[in-house]
This record gives C-alpha cells, sequence and structure tokens, in this order.
C-alpha cells in the first residue's frame, strides 16, 4: 500500500508515535517523515522521570470498574466498525483472556500514569492497539520499538535516551510518562479525544491543519469524517474497539481479570551499574523475568548512565527492598551482592513468578562460570529479530558473534547466542 506523504513536523513541537497493527510485526503502520532541516530545532528539556508511586490497596480494587468510569470517547454502538473490531478482538475469548492476565502489570501501571495526567481512559488501552503490551520492534525503514512503538528519532526529541545499552523505548516506567505528557498536551490543543489519537498516529501538524481547513468534527459520526489515511482512521476505530470489550465484556463472552497484589508493578532504586543476573538474584527472580520487565537494557547490564531504576513486581520490590536493608545492617551499602541471610521464598500464586527452593534460599550461590554460547538452528520462516528476541539479546549482538554481512537466513543454518568464553 501507497505510504500517504505527511507534512514535516518540528521537531521539539511535534512528536508522533507510529501504531502497529493488532498483532505485533505483520503489518506495516505510517510514520511520519522526519522534520526538514529548514525548521529551527530548539534542545528538547530532558526531565528526570519521578517513578510512580505505588497506589494504595484501596484504589486498586476495582481496576476495570475505575477504567470505565474514566473513559471520554463513545460507547460500542456509535459506529459498527467499532462493534466489528471488538468482536474481531474477542473472537476466541479464552485467547483473549490468557492475554489481557498476562499484560495487567503494564496496563494497571499505565493507568496510573493517566490518571496523574488526566488523560482519557481509552488511551490506556493504546499499548493493546500499538504492540499488545509487549516490548516489540518493528520492521521495516522506521524501527519502532517498545510497547508504544515509538521511532529514535521521535524517542529523542522526547527525551528517551537511545543507545545500545539503554534505550528508553523499552523502559515501561519512562516511556509511559513521556506519551502521557505528550497526550496531555495534544488534548490543550485539539480539544477532542479522537483528534488526540489521529495526532499520535499521523501528527499533532498534519491535524490541526485538517481543523483549520474543515473545521473541528460534529460529535457524530464518532470516526471523524476528516481526510485522513485510512490506517490512522482505523487506529481510532480499534481504540475505540478495545474500550468497547472493556465497557461490556459480557457481550463478547469474556471475562476481565483481576491483578494479584503481587503482581503490580513498582520501581526500585539501583544505584550502582550491575549485571542482569546479578539484580535478578538479589530480587529472588528469574532472569528472563527480569528481563522482560526491564527490556530496556539491551545488553544484560545495568549501565552507569541509565535511569537508575529497575521495574519489578510488587512482591520482588519487596524482595529488594530487603536485601538493602540486610547490606546496610552488615555495612555493605557500597555493594550489590545477594544477601548472605536467606529471604523468605514467595508463594508463585501471590506475583506469577516460580519461588526458590529452599536449599536455594539457605546456600550461597557459587559464582557463574563464564557464559559459553548457545547455538540456535534456524527454522523456516524465523528472521534476526525474532531469535533476538527470543534470547533476550540484540540484533547488533547476534550479527556480530555469528560474522552476519546480511540479515537474510536460511533454514538450518547455525547461530551461536552469545560471546565465547
Amino acid at each position: 500500500m501507497k505510504r500517504p506523504w505527511r507534512p514535516a513536523l518540528p521537531l521539539a513541537v511535534s512528536v508522533s508515535i507510529a501504531a502497529c497493527a493488532t498483532a505485533p510485526g505483520h503489518h506495516r503502520a505510517p510514520r511520519i517523515a522526519p522534520p526538514r532541516a529548514t525548521v529551527p530545532v530548539p534542545q528538547p528539556v530532558v526531565q528526570a522521570l519521578a517513578p510512580v508511586a505505588p497506589a494504595p490497596a484501596a484504589q486498586l480494587d476495582d481496576v476495570w470498574a475505575r477504567l470505565r468510569s474514566s473513559f471520554a470517547m463513545a460507547d460500542c454502538d456509535a459506529d459498527p466498525a467499532v462493534l466489528s473490531w471488538a468482536r474481531r478482538y474477542t473472537r476466541s475469548p479464552a485467547m483473549f483472556q490468557r492475554r489481557i492476565h498476562d499484560v495487567m502489570p503494564r496496563l494497571v501501571y499505565v493507568q496510573q500514569v493517566a490518571a496523574e495526567h488526566d488523560v482519557a481512559g481509552e488511551f490506556v488501552l493504546l499499548p493493546w492497539v500499538e504492540s499488545h503490551f509487549q516490548s516489540t520492534r518493528s520492521h521495516g525503514t522506521y524501527r519502532a520499538a517498545g510497547m508504544w512503538q515509538i521511532v529514535p528519532r521521535t524517542a529523542r526529541t522526547m527525551g528517551l535516551q537511545v543507545g545500545p545499552g539503554y534505550d528508553g523505548r523499552y523502559d515501561v516506567a519512562a516511556a509511559t510518562e513521556s506519551v502521557m505528557n505528550l497526550l496531555e498536551r495534544y488534548h490543550r490543543q485539539l480539544h477532542d479525544w479522537r483528534l488526540v489519537d489521529y495526532a499520535y498516529n499521523s501528527g499533532e501538524f498534519a491535524v490541526r491543519r485538517l481543523v483549520q481547513t474543515h473545521g473541528t468534527p460534529a460529535a457524530e459520526p464518532v470516526i471523524p469524517r476528516l481526510p485522513v489515511s485510512r490506517t490512522t482512521r482505523q487506529h481510532l476505530t480499534k481504540l475505540l474497539a478495545i474500550a468497547c470489550v472493556v465497557r461490556e465484556p459480557e457481550r463478547f463472552h469474556v471475562s476481565l481479570p483481576s491483578l494479584a497484589p503481587g503482581r503490580r508493578l513498582e520501581t526500585v532504586q539501583v544505584t550502582q551499574p550491575m549485571p542482569l543476573a546479578k539484580a535478578a538474584s538479589r530480587a529472588n527472580m528469574p532472569l528472563d523475568k527480569l528481563k522482560q520487565l526491564n527490556a530496556a537494557f539491551r545488553n544484560g547490564h545495568i549501565g552507569a548512565h541509565g535511569p537508575g531504576y529497575l521495574m519489578l513486581p510488587r512482591s520482588r520490590a519487596e524482595q529488594w527492598r530487603q536485601a538493602g536493608r540486610l547490606d546496610e545492617d552488615a555495612g555493605l551499602t557500597a555493594s550489590v551482592d545477594p544477601p548472605s541471610s536467606p529471604l523468605p521464598a514467595l508463594s508463585s500464586a501471590d506475583d506469577g513468578l516460580p519461588a526458590r527452593s529452599a536449599m536455594e534460599e539457605n546456600t550461597a550461590p557459587p559464582p557463574p562460570p563464564p557464559p559459553r554460547p548457545r547455538l540456535h538452528t534456524v527454522r523456516r520462516g524465523e528472521n534476526l529479530w525474532q531469535i533476538a528476541r527470543r534470547y533476550a539479546v540484540s540484533v547488533s549482538q547476534l550479527e556480530h558473534w555469528n560474522h552476519l554481512r546480511g540479515r537474510v537466513l536460511k533454514p538450518g543454518q547455525v547461530l551461536k547466542v552469545g560471546a565465547p568464553g
């Protein structure tokens, strides 16, 4: 499909974020062209992120009721296309419920940030439209990444760092704060949440120019009849559709899950560089789970110039803080090694993660041996991005370890995953 032309945007004023299709990586979504060199570009002001504090339990009793109460746009029956997409999302109710269960920690975290910025509740569900709340990377020229699908240049104008060691687009806390700032500003200027979604997908200046030419759209039809691309119009339709499912889950034969207190996400302070493996041991959680929540650390190491925090489930955050208190009691505030005293094992029912065995809890782990590269045999249809995601490494690392000049793989080809020990 031919990609529509879009006007250039001033870098510090307008930030555009690409939309992906319903399932990550299967369809291309339009991206906003980079600003022209003739436009003056002021330097962005990067503010330190204030991590979201845990919400009191009383405020979290009914996540879905609070989300519905914050909705500001049309309901299920406002447009046939909205209802059609809602049915498409839920054509397999069991699969839909599993997916929602898996992304609940991120969804609730986004809801907290959206409430602080007074952003319409429908936008809490925006990562579902973009990526199904996954830390993915799109194919093609624009290289959008993270659950918000942000392109590198846009990320930098938002104050998100993008580098080989740390990529803020994958940082749930930092990226969510930046996006909510953006949506809040769009609404102050456009005064219509439907136009805010259009601006998010196709660019603020493009939408403002449309309003100047055609006027502010009426309340009906709910999908404004402005001359935007089919993809931009469908983006709003999908957002209203997933909100429709949340409004009336019984209509689609689905049950919306609750979130156990131990699975709610929090940020914990990290005072010095350390490998993610050591951080996982300190938090008493599996390394792969910690990497999923902290995908912004691209090389398996928390660097000195990172954000200074990790995101953890609430129960594991308490493990982290308890380890810190034990360090302080032992006069080891400069150390990030796991505490010598055993930490209590947690029930997997509390946070969805397996607890360690008693032997692991009471035995100091030996120093890990030098990592040896694993071998991966390429299957038909696989690409480097998929393999990198499977092993929580970057595409550039795979290329370096295997001396690849291009990204075309052949079935049966054997790749090394990891540097030689």
